[in-house]
Order: structure tokens, then sequence, then C-alpha cells
């Protein structure tokens, strides 16, 4: 079955690390330790006494570590839901009760078993150790939780500016062929310019009016399929697409506009310059829990148009696609002497 999507990146941010993840849990296991040392080493400077200490605080500071995670992984979800400020609030509030919860915890139990688990401190001073370095560590991890999820909100608001400028980007030659030959239609068949115009009309408002940064699978290729049928009133037989994509799931979700700007690429930069024209290849296959749409097109040796649109429209497709799925997809090309190809590869996520 395929998996949940994450939610639209435009949508709700997650300004919160996923605790659940086991990435995220070895950061925490390794920050952890690394406060244990530190703690140690400014305690102690015999290299005796420094080993048996810093075992004793790394279990105490990996138990806290681990412990705040699996908390913050159960709550999650609804801190994400209650806002960034008040997340953050709340966070500090229920890490820190966890703090001091089993620091309470450990030193009942170094009072219990005193000759297996040793605390050299009172009552008072350990608990209020233990409150004054959490509370030092937890806002400074406050503090980054915040710069970082500013950062990636200025690294969504790019990429929305970029969809906004994609959307808008249509050749304006495309434009200007297609009504070209929409007005030949009309003479010799009428029929056929009035199905142009719808097309192009569909065309327009998919490039346009996108409500959405993903939509699924079926709904991009009816995009690029339109875009192909105006293209292929105008190249007539020099103009062929192969759509081999039988075993991609219609209902797969993909960041929107992806297909048809590479469809467009490959006739601009490939057939067009083609005397007799050529094949383009859309191919899809399953990865295992990925999905992989291949584009792929012959060009045409010593007569290649300028790449900088092109490069563009690469590095927008990978940012966004790295937005949605958290760089756990790519997009590689391959540009050889008589071919260019595109291969996206990205998890299959479907809507709820």
């Amino acid at each position: 079955m395929a998996a949940k999507p994450a939610s639209d990146y435009t949508a709700n941010q997650a300004y919160l690390p996923d605790f659940c993840a086991a990435s995220t849990v070895f950061i925490v296991v390794l920050i952890a330790e690394l406060v244990a040392i530190l703690l140690t080493l400014a305690a102690y400077d015999t290299a005796g006494m420094f080993m048996i200490e810093l075992a004793k605080t790394s279990l105490f500071v990996l138990w806290l570590g681990i412990l705040s995670a699996a908390v913050m992984c159960l709550f999650r979800s609804r801190l994400e839901s209650a806002g960034k400020t008040l997340a953050f609030v709340v966070s500090f509030i229920v890490l820190e009760i966890v703090c001091l919860a089993l620091a309470e915890i450990a030193y009942q139990i170094t009072r219990i078993f005193g000759e297996s688990v040793i605390i050299d401190d009172s009552h008072a001073g350990f608990i209020g150790r233990t409150f004054a370095i959490s509370s030092i560590i937890i806002a400074l991890a406050m503090r980054y939780l915040y710069v970082s999820s500013e950062w990636r909100r200025s690294i969504v608001l790019e990429a929305q500016a970029r969809i906004s400028a994609l959307q808008a980007l249509i050749r304006p030659h495309f434009l200007f062929n297609s009504m070209n030959t929409i007005a030949s239609l009309t003479r010799s068949n009428p029929r056929q310019a009035e199905e142009a115009v719808e097309d192009l009309s569909d065309l327009l408002r998919a490039n346009l009016g996108g409500s959405g940064d993903r939509t699924t699978i079926k709904e991009e290729l009816e995009v690029a399929a339109i875009y192909q049928r105006i293209e292929k009133l105008r190249l007539g037989e020099r103009l062929h697409v192969r759509w081999d994509i039988a075993e991609l799931p219609m209902r797969a979700l993909i960041p929107s506009l992806v297909i048809q700007p590479l469809l467009e690429n490959a006739i601009y930069h490939g057939i067009e310059l083609l005397p007799d024209g050529g094949e383009v290849r859309v191919a899809g296959e399953r990865d295992g829990e990925f999905l992989a749409i291949t584009i792929s097109n012959p060009i045409a040796a010593g007569r290649q148009r300028s790449t900088t649109g092109n490069n563009m429209a690469m590095a927008n497709i990978q940012q966004r696609f790295d937005l949605a799925y958290d760089h756990r997809a790519s997009v590689v090309v391959s540009d050889n002497d008589d071919s260019f190809s595109v291969r996206l590869r990205f998890p299959h996520e479907e809507r709820a």
C-alpha cells in the first residue's frame, strides 16, 4: 500500500523535527553524549575519576535524551497544530518536566540503592543543577529549531515564487505558433481549430491557475497530453510521443507542472531541431516504494539551442522535489551526443 503523504509544504510547515525517525534519535544521543563529556570535563581532571564520572553522567544524560525524544515523538503532531510560538513554549515546559521528573527518580534510586548508584550532591543541589543545565540546553535547542524553521520558511517562499514564475513562463514562440496554427485551421478544418482552442485554453488554465503544489500523476499527464496535441498540429508527423506509463499509479502525487515543462523542453531543444523530427519517450516504472518517470528525446548534433532556460527548469524541479520529499527524491539528467533524458525518482505517496 502507498504511504500517506506528508502535508504539502505550503499548508503547514513542520518546525519540529521528526523525533520518531532513527536519524533524529541518533543526533539526540550524540548531542547527549557530547553534553555528558563536557559536564565531566568541567568537573573532574583526574583520569580514573573522569571515566567513572563520565559513565554515570552519560547514563543519566542519555536517559534524559532518549526519554525526551520519545515524549516529543508522541506529542509532535499536537504541538505542530498549536502553532509555532505555542509549540516552542509547550515543548520547553514539557521537556523541563521530563528532565526534573527523571532527575527526581534518579535521586530517589540513589537514596534507596546507594551502594550501586551514587549522586554526590544534595537533593536540592542535584535538582537545581539539573534544572539550570537542562534549561540552557533546551533553550538553545528551541532557538536552533526556530532559526531552522525560519530558514525553511524562506526556502518554501522562494519555491512558491519559482512555481509562480514557472506557471507564467509559457514561451512566446509557443503561443505565437499555436495561434498561427489555429488561424490556419479555421479555414481548412474549423472543427479541429475549435478543438485546438479548447486545448490551448485548458493548457493555459493549468499553467496559470494551478491550485496546489502537488497533483496526481493522472492530472499531470493530462496536461502534458494537451500540450502534445497542440504541438502535434504544428509539427505533424515530425513529432511522436511514446507513453510507457502503464506501471504508474495514476493516484500517486507529484509536484505540479513537472512533466509538461520537461516534455516542452524535449520538443523545443530536440525534436524541432531535427529535420525529420523524432520520438519523445515518457516512461514510468515502480521502484520498490518509489516511482520513476523518465523523459528522453533525440538531439541534433551541432544545432543545440541555449541551455540557460533548460538548466533553470532542472534546478527549479530539483528544489521543488527536495522540499516536497525532504531530499528523498532525485532528478538525474543524462546528456549524451545523440540523446537527452531526465529521470525523476520520488516516493509513492497518495492523498489519504
